[in-house]
Parts: C-alpha cells; structure tokens; sequence
C-alpha cells in the first residue's frame, strides 16, 4: 500500500518531464483552467464567486478523471460518502442511516430543479448529465427539503442550438456492455429537441455463488433509460423547458439494494479474536454461522442450526453448505437462493416555465417522479446465511422427528410517487441589491410493503393456528371470526404513508463597497406526515411466541390477534391500548384478514436562514463567513422490518453551521478552495436497536434523537496546471464528528462490558434497585446479566472518516490527428465506524485505490476512444462504517446444558428448559467493486 503515493507521484513527474520535451500542437484540446459556471443559489455564478463550499463536476471532467459513479464522486469531494448498495449520501458526518422512506434524508438531490429522494442519478452517463454540483453544509433558506447536510444539484445536458448526434459503446469486463444514444438541435426557430436513451447490461457478476447452478451476483444488470426534451422559445419573455424519462431494471443481483447485506467473513469472540475455522469437532467455529437452535425474538427457525451438529438428517446446497466461502473473499459466497432487483416502471417529469420581466424573472419548476422499486432475497440477506435446505429436530415428547425447512425469501417494495411545484422570482438588474424570493409545495405518496416468503413445504405456515390466536383478554376488541390461516408469509408489513410539505423563502445580497457584500435570508419550512401501517406476524412455535421449544410446541402461532405477542410487546408492554407520541387513536385488528393496523399523524415545522459576509480584497480572491441553521424534519420508524413497534415517532432535527472559506485563483496556473467549519447539532435522527427483553417486538429498531453532536472540520480543494497540458486535482477533509450528549444501548455489547464502555450504572446499583432489564442470555453469570445504558459522548457519528484525500493528474499531447489524455488518480479514506459506539466491530478499516485510464480525441472532435480501468490493483475499499451484531439464541435442552463446545451460556433455564447462550460477534462490511476494466467508443456524427 505505501508505494503507490510515490508511484502517482512518479508518473505525474514522467508527465511533466515528456510535456516539457514533446512537440504539443495547438489544440482547443489542450488542459486549461476554465471559468465553470454554477447555480448553486439559483442563479448562474462562477463558481469562485459562490460563497458556498461546492464541488462541481462537468461531463468533461468526469471523462478525463473517470468519475462513472457517486462513489468516484466521493473521492473527490471534501466530506462526501456514498453507500452504493443501499445509495444513501452522507455529508460531513451527517446522513442517511436508514432506508424507511418517511424518515428523510440529510441531503436533498434535485434533478433539474426538482427534488428527488434518491441520490442514483447523480452517477449517469455524461450522455445525459451537463454537470453535479455538491454544496456542503445546511442548505435550507433555497433548497429546503431537509437539505441540513448539503444539496446535491444534478443539470441534465439541454437541447443544442444546432443538430448534434453522438452513439457510445461501452465493454468491459463481466460481460459489461453499454450501448447509448442522443441526437438535438432545432424544430424551428422557437423549438428545439432532445432525445437519449442507455442501455447498460452485465451478465457476470463480481461475486462467485459456489452453489452449482446459482449464478452470480455483484452489479449484474439490464438496465434501460430514455428522455425527450423539449425547449420551446415562446417570445423574448416567454420560455419553457420539459423532459420526460422513462427507466425499466431488470437486474439481477445489481443495483441499489442487490448488497444491502454485506460481507461478513468471520465470527469473531467477545475479545475481537477470530475463532478458529470450523470442522466436526469445533462447530462454533469463525467461518461458520450463527448456529442457534432458534435466535433472539425468533419466529422462525435458523438454517444455521443444521450446522451445529445437533439437528439430524440434514440436507445441504454445494460443496461445503457449512463453511462460508465469503471467509477467503468478499467475492465468493454460498447462498441458495438469489437476488433480484427490479424497477418495472419509473417516469420522471421536470418542467421549467420562465418569465423574463425587465428586472427580475419569474419561473415556475414542476415535476416528480413516479416508480416501482422491487427487490427480492434470501433472509437474512448478504453472507449471513448457509446454505442448508432441511434438518430434522430431535423430539422431547416422543413421535416423530419435527422437519425444518428454514430457507424463506424476503420481498421488498416500495410504489413510490412526489411531485413538487416551485415558484420564485430573482432578480436580474445589475446593482449591488440583488434577491431571491419563493414558495415550495411537495407532496408524496408511498406503500413500502415487506413480507417473505416460507418453503411451501413447510405446510405449518399455511395452516390454521389455534385458538390462542383469538385470546389475550382484550375485551375492548372482542374477535367474533375464526382465526385467519396462514398464507405462507411469516412477517407481512404495509406501510401506507403521505407526506405533504410546504415553505416561503427569500434571501437578499447588498454591495456594501466593491470589496464587501452581505446576504441574509429567511426560509419557514412545515412538514406532515401520515398514514397507516398494517402488521402480521406468524410464528411456527419458538420460545419467543409461546415460551416453548418447538420439540414441545410445533404448531403455527398468531402473534398479531389481540393480546397476542405483537400488538402487546411491539406497544412497549402496555398492550393494544397505548398510544405512542405520533400515532392517532388504538391499534386495530381486523378479525377478516388477521392485520393489526394503526394510524400515524404528526406534523413538525422550522423557521431556517442564513448571513453571510463575503470580502473581495481583489479579482482573484473571495474570503466568506457564513452562518446557517439548518432543519431535518422528523419522521417515523415504520416499514422496512418493523412490527408497529414502540417509540415509533423522532422529533425534528436542527443545526447551527459557522463556516469559513477562501477561494483565490493564482493566475492561470492555480485554483485553491479551502474552508474551516463547526456545526452544533440538536436531536440528530439516528436509527438505533431498542432492547426490553426476548419476546416478538421487545428488541427493535426505533430513531433516537441524540440531544447533541458536533461535526467541524477542514476542507481544500486544488487545481493545478504547472505546465502546459498537464493538471493535478487534489482534494482533502479532515472531519471531527462527535456526540456530545446521549445515552443508549449497544446492541452488540448489551451489558457493557467492552473496553471503552461508559455505563451509566453499575452491576452493583443494576441488582440493588432494579434499574437494569435482564440479559436473559448472560444472566447469572459473573459481572453479566443486566442490559445496561451506556453514555455516547465520545463517540464518532457514522460514516465519518476523519481524513480522506484524493490526487489525480492528467496530461494532455496533442498531434495532428487528435490529441491523447492520460489519467492516474489515487484515493485514500481513513477508518470509518457504522455505529454509534466506537467500538472494534463498527470499524472500516483504511483504504486506498488507484485508477488510471487513456482518451483519445480526434482532431474534427468526430470520435473518441476511452480505455480505463479502476481499482488497479484489486484492492478491497469500504464504502461505510462495519455494523455488528452478537450472536445470541437459544437451544432446548433436550441438547444438554452446553449445546456446543465454545458458547458462553446462561446457567438460568428459560421457559420450558430452554438454553439461552452467546456465540460471539459478527462484523459486517460494506464494500467497494474489484478491479474493473474495459474501453468505450464515441462517435459523434454531427
């Protein structure tokens, strides 16, 4: 790893040596360092005039430095991450740390104007994108829509004023190939058009699934994406711009989502220590699985448990169904069931309408989006599963052995639609006054249905479950039918939400001097959301539903009648009468189809703004200072794998950011952009395990608002040509992200125990007043037992490498024929923590790449050529902070005391005779494609 800076470093120097020695030709090809316009506060500004910390990328630059996706666009951009698999953004320590649409993001993505609730777009082809703008820091007073870590601005390419058409063919390795088009010019003198369109697909994935006959997986593709556009010139006053896209996935295991589950290669123990592999005599061994009989909160069985050597007649998929192949790479696994990802349909509409009075101009900006994301996978999803298909379980009351067939599917979806309309008028008289002013309404409307899917030839989940189903003694909500059979779904999960929002803006700049310019600016923001959510939950006779094994108790359970498991525990133990912060009236159950259902209402609202001061002391320098208070709007923690479960609501979430930045253009030779930053943040929205015992619904998944965090930090951005033809692109952030107030459990370290743990109680104080729940999994043995709440001060936010930087240097020659660019481009990212804790299995370790690609470009601009290939030296990155979970279940004792050799195991019996035990700590990575390679042909023909 040491070598490679020296290696960059070497070749930028080659460059330069070659440059200064070769005949260069004059070319409009050569490097220069242009002006690059932006409209970061919706208005075209040189970028160096924008008092705003942004990163700018023009389709030319992405072509020379190779930025194809959001994750290239990271390494380049100060304080930016980006989680491919899951495509949530974080900004400078702050972002997206979950995928439940009415929770919303920390970094609003416009697409032309118009806000979207994905990022994925930000990563097209440069067909279709003229240039992405990422501004840093609370964005709220003109962008709003909980832009409290930053916007990112997407600009598609516009209609030409004369006709142009280009064809570009892409082919890589994997069995990669693009094929995209695009053709404009003029209708007429007042109408002028665009059509594109891309068609990517790839059969071989990344990743080997070592299961004969199940295919791989990793980015595998078939994707397709069109749009028209029209720009129609009514009069010198009149103007207006739409496009509409079109975009069809049928994907195998490729796209957002396809990885959501990770790589998880090993278990290690409670000390961080690898267990030895796993063999006959060592089942609980690190490349092995969880091999609990049944795990914590279980309502179904575990394929692992046919690993542990206690079930019999068991049937396994592949060579070695017990040993991880993921334990020798990220990019081997063993899995017998594959992902999908599908999009059947999305349409996406933009439209801008112009009026150009005398001083200032009027637009109107509408547009949404309307899709249907499906994704469909094995439970628990990423390497976390083996690959056992049935095993039969040992009887405790005579009969028959009980035969499992543990393998379910999960399917995920979310029928998602928003439409926002945008009116605002600006200013366009020169003088030193100039304004902003505007009004915003967005509306969205989702379902976000979850449920999976059971082995049929579990004939159990399709039964009819008996009567306890209908029992609880909830007399308010009497059940006159019959309990409702199963339907082969386990867990059945409909969210039905809508989110209406609306906000008035104005900010104002005034030239105190030529050198000296002030802005403020106002923004009132109110959001609401509501909805339903429709719950049910069957369990095939585990300990967590009616306190007995399933060697006792092997029938079908409903856990969501009244009075049964999910609507008692998920209320927080109050039972179907409580009404959490944000929910409208009881939760009810309809008798018919066997749903518990419950209403949600709640509504939060900010008034945001900012003031800046911005000094020219020349032509080339702007020093700025500004401050911002920014708004996340709260949501609620519904959908996904919830089971209308406690503490449903988070309040809102705000920021105040101080920065200061200098922008100075050195010549022609030298941009620097540098900017110092602390930002305060209260009740910052983070997703965090609840922990109140073992039944359905006790342990969970609910937001937190932290009382107080911090993030401040150091940014700088260089663009260097110290020659002729030859540039270097540097970048660097230095980010301090802290919680400064808080208190929570760590779900991996219930009892805090780990090095590092601060708990707020201690064993002594937990049995003398029962202040601690008990941890049913070490209870009774020493210093164990009780769940204690640990103090967060201290600990990093997700997803927030302390530094990061990125190099890249390109040189241009040119001949007669044509020019030839070369590019090499080195990244590295410090270690990063997925969890709030800062703890040895929440850490990413460092990382670094090194890409490098060649562009030849013909003299008449007709044709180019592109050769690339990244991550040379097939390096494993990490796109996010490690998440972790402790490895913990029951086993019945017909199997003995200590199940199996290496587990930590409570000596207090459970209910029935059940064996509660630890088994260790799994760490799961997120991480970046292998070495890639391939080349690209343009063709321009006019």
């Amino acid at each position: 790893m040491g070598f490679r800076p020296y290696l960059l470093a070497s070749s930028a120097m080659l460059a330069a040596f070659v440059g200064a020695s070769a005949h260069a030709q004059s070319s409009a090809n050569t490097n220069t360092i242009a002006e690059l316009v932006v409209t970061a506060e919706k208005r075209e500004q040189s970028l160096q005039d924008v008092p705003v910390a942004i990163s700018a990328f023009t389709s030319e630059q992405r072509d020379i430095v190779g930025i194809q996706s959001i994750q290239d666009m990271t390494n380049f951009t100060p304080g930016l991450q980006y989680s491919t698999s899951t495509d949530r953004v974080s900004l400078r320590g702050l972002g997206r740390l979950t995928n439940v649409l009415s929770a919303d993001a920390s970094v609003a993505n416009y697409a032309d104007g118009v806000y979207e609730t994905f990022a994925v777009r930000a990563g097209s082809s440069t067909l279709f994108l003229d240039r992405v703008e990422v501004l840093r820091g609370p964005q709220g007073t003109l962008y709003g829509r909980n832009s409290i870590a930053g916007a990112i601005n997407i600009l598609s390419r516009r209609p030409t004023e004369t006709p142009y058409a280009e064809a570009r063919a892409t082919y890589g390795n994997y069995n990669r190939s693009v094929l995209e088009a695009a053709a404009s010019g003029p209708i007429n003198d007042q109408v002028k058009f665009r059509v594109a369109a891309n068609w990517e697909r790839q059969s071989k994935g990344w990743a080997k699934n070592i299961v004969p006959g199940m295919p791989s997986e990793g980015n595998v593709l078939d994707t397709f994406y069109g749009e028209v556009q029209l720009d129609v010139k009514f009069s010198e006053r009149v103007e207006m711009w739409t496009k509409l896209g079109y975009t069809n996935w049928r994907n195998g295991a490729g796209g957002p989502g396809a990885a959501s589950g990770g790589w998880s290669p090993y278990i290690y123990d409670l000390n961080g220590t690898i267990r030895p592999d796993v063999s006959a005599t060592n089942r609980n061994g690190g490349n092995g699985w969880d091999i609990s009989q049944f795990y914590d909160a279980a309502s179904h069985f575990n394929p692992g448990f046919g690993c542990s050597g206690l079930a019999v007649n068991v049937v396994g998929a592949g060579p070695n169904p017990c040993v991880n192949a993921s334990n020798e790479s990220p990019w081997l696994f063993n899995r017998p069931q594959s992902y999908t990802v599908r999009v059947p349909n999305a349409y996406t509409v933009a439209s801008h309408w112009t009026y150009h009075a005398d001083t200032f101009d009027i637009r109107y900006i509408v547009g949404g989006t309307r899709y249907w994301y499906h994704l469909n996978g094995s439970t628990p999803n990423g390497t976390r599963d083996p690959s056992i298909l049935q095993y039969s379980l040992n009887s405790a009351v005579g009969g028959a052995p009980l035969v499992v067939y543990p393998q379910e599917r999960f399917d995920y979806q979310e029928r998602n639609g928003f439409i926002s309309n945008e009116l605002n008028f600006v200013s366009t008289k020169d003088g030193p006054f100039q304004w902003i002013g505007g009004a915003y309404f967005y509306h969205q409307a989702y379902k976000q249905p979850v449920s999976t899917t059971e082995d049929p030839r579990q004939v159990q989940w399709r039964s009819t479950p008996p009567a306890v189903c209908a029992s609880g003694g909830q007399t308010s909500l009497p059940v006159t039918a019959p309990c409702v059979p199963g339907n082969g779904r386990r867990f059945d999960n409909r969210p039905d939400v809508k989110n209406t929002s609306y906000a008035f803006y104005g900010q104002v700049s005034y030239e105190l001097s030529s050198k000296l310019t002030l802005t403020g600016g106002i923004r009132y923001s109110h959001d609401r959301k509501y909805g339903t959510e429709s719950t049910r939950i069957l369990c095939f006779g585990l300990p967590a539903c009616v306190g007995l094994p399933p060697e006792v108790f092997p029938l079908l359970i409903d856990l969501t009648g009244p009075g049964a498991g999910v609507v008692a525990t998920g209320q927080g133990g109050a039972g179907i009468n409580r009404i959490d912060r944000g929910v409208e009236g009881r939760t009810t159950y309809d008798p018919a189809t066997g749903f518990a259902s419950r209403e949600y209402d709640a509504s939060w609202s900010a008034v945001t703004g900012t003031a800046k001061a911005e000094w020219t002391p020349d032509d080339d320098t702007l020093v700025y200072a500004s401050y911002a208070r920014g708004y996340r709007s709260g949501g609620f923690n519904i959908g996904i794998f919830t089971v209308i479960s406690q503490l449903p609501y988070s309040d809102k979430e705000s920021v105040d950011s101080f920065e200061l930045g200098m922008k100075r253009t050195w010549g022609s030779s030298l941009q620097t952009n540098f900017a110092i930053y602390n930002y305060d943040y209260q009740n910052l929205q983070i997703p965090i395990t609840r922990i109140a015992g073992t039944a359905i619904g006790s342990t969970t998944t609910s937001f937190y608002n932290v009382p107080k965090a911090r993030s401040r930090g150091f940014e700088a951005e260089v663009l260097w040509q110290p020659i002729e033809n030859l540039q270097i692109i540097g970048t660097y952030a230095y980010i301090d992200a802290k919680i400064r107030e808080g208190a929570a459990v760590d779900g991996v370290d219930r009892t805090a125990i780990q090095p590092g743990a601060q708990p707020l109680l201690t064993f002594a104080q937990c049995v003398n007043n029962s202040a601690c729940a008990v941890d049913d999994f070490t209870a009774g043995l020493p210093n164990n037992g009780f769940i204690r709440e640990q103090s967060l001060k201290g600990g990093d936010l997700p997803n927030a490498p302390r530094h990061k930087f990125a190099i890249a240097a390109n040189y241009t020659w040119e001949f007669e024929p044509g020019s030839l660019t070369a590019n090499i481009s080195y990244a590295w990212r410090d270690k990063a923590y997925g969890g709030l804790f800062k703890r040895w299995y929440y850490e990413a370790p460092s990382w670094d790449q090194v890409d490098a690609r060649l562009l030849w470009k013909s003299a008449d601009d007709k044709y180019e050529f592109i050769g690339y290939v990244k991550n040379i030296f097939d390096t494993i990155g990490y796109d996010q902070g490690a998440t972790a979970e402790r490895l913990h279940g029951g086993y019945s004792s017909v199997y003995g005391a200590q199940p199996v050799a290496g587990l930590t195991c409570s000596p207090v019996a459970g209910a029935a005779g059940t064996i509660n035990c630890v088994q260790g700590i799994r760490k799961t990575f997120y991480v970046t494609p292998p070495r890639t390679y391939g080349i690209e042909l343009r063709y321009k023909f006019f």
